[in-house]
């Protein structure tokens, strides 16, 4: 089985290779090498780089696409007969989500092997499936081969499912006005300006721990967002679209410029920073994840308004509920706890706490990914609606071209921790200039099984 979210599958105190060899020896009676050899050729299968030195890596040491790309290989390397993908791509770019999809198909043609695909990506089904199974509330709304489910929807269900999918082509053209104030915006209007990034981690090893490698995460990048734009970060897992996410919002050492709202933060004090990190607010992938089980929603939105010292505590509660309002939610619901709401709503509440500050830029780290096209949809609604009432600028980090497309006024695009990309939405979209920029539009799936 390959599960959705392999930050919980994997053994945080077991290396990869440990991990991979110990599973295959398991099953298979295969010698310790010989084991060895296979984890080494299923981690190249998915396009691992330097396979061989990640056995000796630990998951938290990985990208969450690369530790997905680890659970893949993990089920390919046993060539299993029937093999349960649960969201098995929801956490790669595309270009890699094809290479997935095609060994997931290899596998079938060589082995017989019978695969059950869970996924809320209609152009995965369109591409994958010759049978459908459409649920909803725990029961199944319709059924189907791939080909009458997408021509001939029967259920409101199904096409209210189609309708919302988010498709290559329909972004490009629409008016904006959000690009036109990031031209007429001088510099100094800017929310945040980057200048000549750089991000890297030394690598330890050896008996002393001493360094006998540097990671180099983010290389020389550039760039500046307006207020009311959105500037949109792509490129696939492990490219370094979240170090400079975290490199914004201080959470990791960097070399350059970062200039948030005219101040730069490699000046600043510990007090200064504090009041800068009251200007930038990340919504991340996983809202579960993100939210504390043990507190209730409304502490959870208020916190931000505590560690700053703002308002008293009955004007705390009356923002919170404003907040929850706002975002789509009652305010009868800050009592209950994180498990007691859906995905999308879960997402919602981290919506809600990045907004308690108002900040003027909020970094959006994969946070639709991991939500079904109807609630993807109606959050990215949302996010836009937020935008045009406070003028928020958005770092929007994905590998979902076509969700992209759809929100951003710019387009960065991202390879080996360089921009070898960038340019307004229309631009990149419709004339993209670098190869990478290619390949990662035409991999994007079509939700249609006759293309």
């Amino acid at each position: 089985m390959i599960f959705q979210e392999p930050m919980t599958s994997l053994n945080p105190v077991l290396s990869i290779g440990r991990q991979l060899v110990e599973s295959i020896e398991a099953h298979t009676g295969l010698s310790r090498a010989e084991a060895r050899r296979r984890a080494i050729q299923a981690l190249k299968a998915v396009r691992i780089p330097e396979a061989e030195s990640r056995l000796k890596q630990f998951p938290h040491e990985l990208s969450g696409g690369m530790r997905q790309r680890v659970m893949i290989a993990m089920a390919l390397a046993l060539k299993p007969d029937v093999l349960i993908a649960d969201e098995p791509t929801t956490a790669l770019d595309v270009t890699v989500q094809g290479e997935v999809l095609e060994l997931l198909r290899d596998l079938q043609r060589e082995h017989g092997t019978s695969v059950i695909l869970i996924t809320h990506d209609m152009g995965v089904v369109a591409e994958m499936a010759d049978h459908v199974v459409i649920m909803r509330h725990g029961r199944m709304v319709e059924q189907g081969t791939a080909a009458d489910i997408f021509a001939r929807p029967q259920a409101d269900y199904t096409r209210e499912l189609l309708a919302a999918v988010p498709r290559i082509g329909t972004g490009v053209g629409r008016q904006n006005t959000a690009e036109q104030k990031s031209v007429e915006a001088e510099m100094p209007a800017s929310v945040a300006v980057v200048n000549d990034l750089h991000v890297r981690f030394d690598l330890r090893g050896g008996f002393f721990g001493q360094v006998n490698r540097r990671v180099h995460a983010v290389e020389g990048i550039s760039f500046s967002i307006a207020p009311h734009e959105t500037l949109a970060l792509v490129g696939e897992s492990g490219c370094g679209k979240s170090t400079t996410a975290k490199a914004l919002a201080g959470l990791v050492p960097y070399h350059g410029d970062i200039v948030i709202g005219g101040r730069n933060l490699a000046g600043l004090g510990r007090d200064q920073r504090k009041a800068v990190r009251r200007d930038v607010q990340m919504i991340f992938q996983d809202p579960y994840a993100s939210l504390d089980p043990r507190m209730r929603v409304g502490d959870l939105v208020a916190e931000p308004l505590l560690i700053h010292g703002i308002a008293s505590k009955e004007e705390r509660s009356q923002l919170v509920a404003a907040l929850f309002e706002r975002v789509g939610l009652s305010a009868d619901q800050m009592e209950l706890y994180p498990h007691e709401f859906s995905g999308g709503q879960r997402q919602r509440i981290c919506i809600a706490r990045a907004l308690a500050l108002r900040p003027k830029l909020i970094i959006a780290d994969e946070s639709v990914s991991a939500l079904d096209v109807s609630v993807q949809a109606r959050v990215l609604d949302l996010l836009k609606e937020l935008q045009r009432e406070f003028g928020i600028a958005y770092l929007f980090i994905s590998h979902d071209m076509a969700v992209v497309e759809n929100i951003s006024d710019r387009v960065a695009v991202m390879y080996l921790g360089q921009i070898v990309e960038m340019g307004t939405r229309d631009q990149v979209f419709s004339n993209p200039r670098h190869p990478y920029t290619k390949r990662l539009i035409e991999a994007v799936p079509v939700p249609d099984p006759a293309k």
